[in-house]
């Protein structure tokens, strides 16, 4: 009997010790075994490349975030200020509402728009603080995706800022593109885009850049801007306005939100991104707006109803830190007039760069017409360097930069300009 008993022990542990095979070699095995290796950030990328090289003259003109003349990161007195006052309150750590901060949403939709604009006084808009730009266009592509009532096409001009493909797509949204960029002026091709536009299926989105267009620098002046309107409102397009960089395209907050509250004078009902990044230097803060025009109140409050359930599943309600910096900024009369000063003075930096840029060529006897890099504007510039000189600048003069030739004007200083220009020079003589 026992040894009967012994052999049907024998016989379980014989059945089991397959089994607990199988789940060693299943647990050995990857669960991500079909996941294929991503291509690198092309901007990540060129920060990574750059930090390997020796040489002492480098320079990284790839990354999109303000530099001092000493090539340093910079952080606006009015930010530290507005920390120290802050700070001061000793205020909770509670959440956020899941739209953000109210006192930052009203006044971020007062910058955009202007203090007195009709929109805010027939409260017939909403805006919800997002984080940053790119989460601002996320909720911004959510939002279409799932209640624009007309075609999920979103026309992106052509080139676009990279990470736009990426967060339409994404969201379930159709790309597609207009003319833009002329890269025989290295300018704004105007009639391209007029001509690509006025065949835009009718009630499909177009995503303008309001200022200080990412990547080429080119803006259209305010006559193209009227004529893109009238196009715009004649096709019946939903208008979606990406505005990164309010007060640091031009060191005028009222002029680079021109053709935003244009539009709306018009008669669009725009959806609107906002970015403080670049303005406010609040990159890692990650501060940001989505705002949308409504026909009414009631509809605004439907939206916005709507725009917090979307928001609730995906980060539940924005960080508070950069919002209070923000608001305490725009809602200070002395912290604002300091921020306006500022602001002017990084754009003043940048377009004083492009200048001295301009005339290095020059001086070195370059007989192409470089005017295209001062009438550029904002913190980037397409050069009109082809991928074969970006290669051999980059090889022999550690000059580094997107495979497109866009360079940020942020990393030229004083110190290099004279460096970079020689080297542009010697790769497309």
């Amino acid at each position: 009997m026992a040894l009967l008993k012994s052999t049907k022990v024998f016989v379980c542990l014989g059945n089991i010790t397959p089994s607990l095979g199988v789940m060693s070699a299943r647990n050995s095995s990857s669960w991500w075994g079909g996941v294929q290796m991503g291509p690198p950030d092309p901007i990540l990328g060129v920060t990574e490349a750059f930090k390997r090289d020796t040489n002492p003259k480098k320079m990284n003109l790839g990354v999109g975030a303000y530099r001092d003349d000493q090539g340093k990161p910079f952080v606006l007195s009015c930010v530290r200020k507005a920390e120290a006052l802050i700070a001061a309150k000793q205020l909770d750590k509670e959440y956020l509402a899941i739209g953000g901060l109210g006192e930052f949403t009203k006044a971020c939709a007062q910058l955009a728009l202007g203090a007195d604009n009709e929109v805010l006084k027939s409260g017939r808009n909403i805006t919800v603080q997002t984080i940053s730009g790119t989460g601002s266009l996320r909720i911004g592509a959510n939002f279409l995706s799932r209640f624009h009532g007309g075609s999920r096409d979103v026309y992106l001009p052509k080139p676009s800022w990279g990470n736009h493909t990426p967060i339409f797509r994404d969201a379930g949204m159709q790309l597609k593109a207009y003319r833009y960029y002329d890269p025989s002026t290295c300018g704004f091709d105007f009639n391209g885009a007029l001509e690509d536009i006025s065949k835009i299926p009718e009630q499909s989105v177009i995503l303008l850049h309001a200022c200080a267009h990412n990547p080429t620098g080119v803006d259209p002046r305010p006559e193209q801007w009227k004529e893109i309107s009238d196009i715009v409102k004649k096709r019946n397009l939903l208008v979606f306005f990406d505005m990164a960089y309010q007060g640091f395209a031009s060191g005028d907050i009222d002029r680079d939100a021109w053709a935003v509250r244009y539009f709306i004078e018009q008669g669009h009902n725009i959806v609107l991104s906002q970015s403080f990044a670049k303005n406010m230097g609040l990159y890692g803060e990650r501060v940001g707006g989505f705002s949308v025009v409504c026909k009414d109140n009631e509809e605004a409050k439907r939206v916005e109803s709507q725009l917090k359930i979307l928001i609730r599943p995906i980060y539940s309600n924005p960080p508070m830190n950069g919002a209070r910096i923000a608001t305490t900024i725009l809602n200070t009369p002395d912290l604002r007039a300091l921020w306006l000063e500022e602001v002017h003075g990084m754009a003043n930096r940048i377009i004083k760069m492009r200048e001295q840029l301009a005339a290095g060529l020059k001086k070195n006897g370059s007989t192409h017409n470089w005017q295209h890099v001062i009438d550029q504007i904002g913190m980037f510039c397409f050069t009109g360097l082809k991928p074969e000189q970006v290669e051999r600048i980059t090889k022999e003069f550690s000059v580094y930069m997107t495979k497109d030739g866009r360079i940020s004007m942020a990393g030229v200083t004083s110190g290099n300009v004279e460096y970079l220009a020689e080297a542009i020079h010697a790769v497309s003589k």
